[in-house]
């Protein structure tokens, strides 16, 4: 029997090492810095170290993007490795971070569903999926799959016969929560696919915190990451996030691992973006759109007319703006509400773009396109629940506020596209030749850029 390796606390602001735990390090004084890992034993005979394998270049000159494997969802393998190139990397390591009830589960139980369906289809030998249930027994993880498949067969959306439904022999299920136990199951099994739900609930027994601390963290996704990369399988992790929205356990977490997925969506909407913060085998700015439905995840194929679906034309507050996520345009709808203010200091409240922004850009209009919103409450929000912190949102955003404090509506068929400054001058924004052509293919022929004003008095001018 092996017995248990030793650990020593870490601080991980200096690198000052412990053997048992203290509040403050004594080596930089910095507080609650310290973190439990497995200590490194080193040999003490003089003996040479064993020398390790070199690979040249010309032995993995075979592998190309042709090598990766489709999750059967478009949208995901977009924000994995763009058009030209997408779906998992043999080996890789993705880590998928949402707020609780977001649908982390439901979307890797999609792609596990997806990929089983995937290769009956193909007529070729799919070889398993294993699912590591931390946080679910394997009867409730069960029951997510029938009604998912129940669903979709009720809908419509799969065919009734063989070649149609997953081979859900292939699926299985480990409940372990010993990492240690996990990799030995698997280190000798073939797979085409490892998911972890979650990494905050696996433990190993080489360390004595509890499930979810930063050393087992750090500890168990270092252990599964050699896996990984081991087997040439590909693993998510699910990974929880803190009440501040951040990815919870250590900032190595996101080091060791080669993509960071964001899940986000609010709970009262259907709408669910999937973004990129760190991508080593494609662009980390690709978006992708989906609907959260009784059928699971629906991939919105063409974003920019699910956020314009519902849009009153002519009405005063409307602007209709274009920004860039990773290699597509698309059109958003921004809603402006201005109203007098009772209040000593009146509210800037802005929802789905910057504060900070909205509060500049309420000051440019007052002092340059002689706005006076200096008793106004503003409230300024992207349609669908959409994020964005771009800079071409600006004129949009100004021209929407203007339009509601006047009363007016923006002038039809007209797409608003332009940074802000201080000055009150519009400037220039890149892409300006895929944005028009987006507008014009969604019905809206006039693009208004620094083109077509060079400043935001004669926008306002122009909205009358």
């Amino acid at each position: 029997m092996v017995g248990k390796q030793k650990s020593v606390y870490t601080c991980q602001n200096c690198g000052w090492e412990t053997p048992r735990w203290v509040g403050q390090c004594t080596s930089c004084n910095t507080w609650n810095s310290l973190v439990e890992q497995v200590a490194q034993s080193r040999k003490g005979d003089g003996s040479p170290s064993r020398a390790v394998t070199v690979t040249s270049f010309t032995d993995l000159s075979s592998w190309d993007s042709g090598d990766r494997v489709s999750t059967s969802i478009q949208e995901l393998d977009r924000v994995l490795g763009g058009d030209a190139i997408s779906g998992l990397v043999p080996g890789e390591v993705i880590l998928l971070g949402g707020e609780p009830g977001v649908g982390k589960s439901t979307l890797l139980t999609q792609v596990a569903l997806g990929m089983l369906t995937n290769s009956v289809q193909k007529k070729q030998k799919s070889l398993p999926i294993y699912y590591v249930a931390g946080e679910e027994s394997p009867q409730q993880v069960a029951l997510r799959i029938r009604r998912l498949l129940a669903s979709q067969e009720s809908a419509g959306s799969t065919k009734k016969g063989a070649l149609d439904a997953p081979d859900l022999t292939k699926l299985s299920f480990i409940t372990s929560t010993d990492v240690d136990e996990i990799v030995s199951t698997l280190s000798n099994k073939p797979a085409q696919l490892i998911i972890i739900d979650s990494i905050q609930t696996l433990t190993t027994g080489d360390l004595s915190g509890s499930a979810g601390s930063v050393g087992q963290v750090r500890e168990c996704a270092d252990r599964l990451t050699q896996l990984a990369k081991q087997i040439h399988v590909p693993m998510f992790l699910v990974g929880h996030v803190t009440k501040e929205g951040k990815l919870a356990g250590p900032m190595i977490l996101e080091h060791l691992v080669d993509t960071v997925l964001e899940l986000k969506g609010e709970k009262t909407s259907e709408l669910r973006l999937l973004r990129s913060q760190k991508n080593r085998f494609g662009a980390t700015d690709e978006v992708g759109v989906f609907r959260m439905t009784e059928l699971g995840y629906q991939e919105v194929i063409n974003p920019s007319e699910y956020f314009l679906e519902t849009r009153e034309k002519l009405e005063p507050g409307s602007a209709v703006s274009c920004v860039i996520e990773g290699t597509r345009p698309l059109l958003i709808e921004v809603q402006a509400l201005t109203i007098p203010s009772y209040l000593p200091q009146p509210r800037r409240v802005g929802r789905g773009i910057s504060a900070n922004r909205l509060q500049i850009l309420t000051a440019v209009l007052e002092k340059h396109a002689k706005i006076p919103l200096s008793k106004h409450d503003v409230f300024v929000s992207l349609a669908g629940g959409y994020e964005s912190r771009e800079p071409p949102l600006d004129l949009a955003i100004c021209m929407a506020i203007a339009s509601s404090y006047k009363n007016q509506p923006t002038p039809a068929g007209c797409v608003y596209v332009g940074e802000v400054g201080l000055l009150g001058e519009v400037r220039m924004v890149p892409l300006l030749q895929k944005r028009e052509k987006e507008a014009k293919r969604l019905g809206y022929p006039n693009l208004v850029s620094r083109k077509t004003a060079t400043s935001i008095d004669k926008l306002v001018r122009f909205s009358k």
